[in-house]
């Protein structure tokens, strides 16, 4: 959602790094290297509605407009914590640079604090991948991208980042999209990838025009 929806490792009782796309302040090192391994270990292609089967160019059409969200987020990733806290609010998604990218709100609050960040999708037409750029309220810089494409309805998007010092693979998946409702969730590996951990659980239902 990362974001509506944003996914956010580093992110504080009371700030986020954006939409589900969605993590806060993603304040991380990259190795492209990693990412690519990922990428075309486990990730796929093409677009779930694309007018051009070979273009992914209007993968987030469907997304455009306002989301009510609902999110779970594990506290303590990766530490064998289940703890998680709850979230309600919005998502806002816009449509930016005649549709080559898209802007995305979110705003959410629970017993833990607000969520209050923005994801940046910037569609490359020579690799058909879009990636995630993420930001905080408070940070005031984009966040090192998630990159990844839709096949079959799913997107899958991979980034390298570092968690408590250590570097760990971030795995963002959009799944089970219809014209009313979305799910984002967001994964660390702490092991090249072999095994997953789910953090960030988002479920979006589309507003009414009154709401």
């Amino acid at each position: 959602m990362h974001l509506p929806g944003c996914p956010c490792h580093l992110l504080s009782a009371c700030v986020l790094s954006a939409f589900y796309t969605v993590p806060v302040a993603f304040a991380a090192e990259t190795g492209g290297a990693g990412v690519a391994a990922a990428v075309a270990a486990q990730s796929t292609t093409n677009a779930p509605a694309a007018a051009d089967a070979r273009s992914g160019a209007h993968d987030f059409d469907w997304e455009f407009g306002k989301w009510k969200t609902h999110l779970k987020r594990r506290l303590r990733p990766l530490t064998g914590s289940n703890e998680w806290v709850e979230y309600e609010g919005t998502t806002v998604v816009s449509e930016v640079m005649g549709g080559r990218a898209n802007l995305v709100e979110l705003d959410v609050q629970g017993t833990a604090g607000r969520i209050a960040g923005m994801s940046l999708r910037l569609y490359n037409p020579e690799s058909r991948q879009w990636s995630l750029n993420f930001a905080n309220v408070t940070g005031g810089t984009l966040s090192p991208p998630t990159v990844g494409e839709f096949r079959d309805g799913r997107g899958e998007f991979y980034a390298q980042e570092t968690l408590r010092g250590r570097s760990i693979l971030v795995r963002f998946v959009i799944f089970d999209v219809t014209p009313t409702s979305a799910r984002f969730e967001q994964s660390f590996s702490d092991d090249g990838g072999k095994s997953w951990e789910l953090n960030w659980i988002a479920h979006d239902t589309r507003a009414s025009d009154g709401g």
